[in-house]
């Protein structure tokens, strides 16, 4: 894609502090640096999200993540943990338009980077829940 920023980084056109390329992914420091170590995947196939995803592509990105990951563990061995973070759209706070995974090491409680999920649970029935589920299995093809 012509004004795609991953894809210039891909191409060269633009620098990166790269860790990792083969034919079908590249993956890089994310500038921001989250924490030490926060390393962005991304499909040279210019997708823009999960949902231009094919099962081939996905595949070929998702395989490479435990390589990266077991590469970051052995490059930070103070690492804890790692989130694994993929925004798809806006709403989801995707910012760049070119699908990309986050790797993100984790220090400690205190490493400035948090996710938190609210308990729901309580709202929904157990009839809610068997028709949320219906309605997703009738769609996977």
């Amino acid at each position: 894609m012509e004004n795609c920023i991953f894809c210039k980084i891909i191409n060269q056109e633009i620098p990166s502090y790269k860790v990792y390329e083969d034919d079908k992914v590249y993956a890089f420091l994310d500038l921001s640096q989250v924490t030490k170590g926060h390393t962005l995947v991304v499909p040279k196939q210019h997708v823009a999200d999960i949902f231009e995803y094919d099962e081939a592509l996905a595949a070929d990105v998702f395989a490479r993540i435990p390589k990266i990951a077991k590469a970051l563990e052995k490059a930070f061995p103070e690492m804890e943990g790692l989130n694994i973070l993929n925004n798809n759209k806006e709403l989801a706070y995707q910012s760049v338009f070119h699908s990309h995974v986050h790797l993100i090491p984790r220090y400690g409680k205190d490493d400035d980077f948090s996710i938190h999920f609210g308990d729901h649970s309580a709202d929904v029935s157990k009839e809610d829940m068997q028709a949320i589920a219906d309605a997703i299995k009738e769609q996977v093809n």
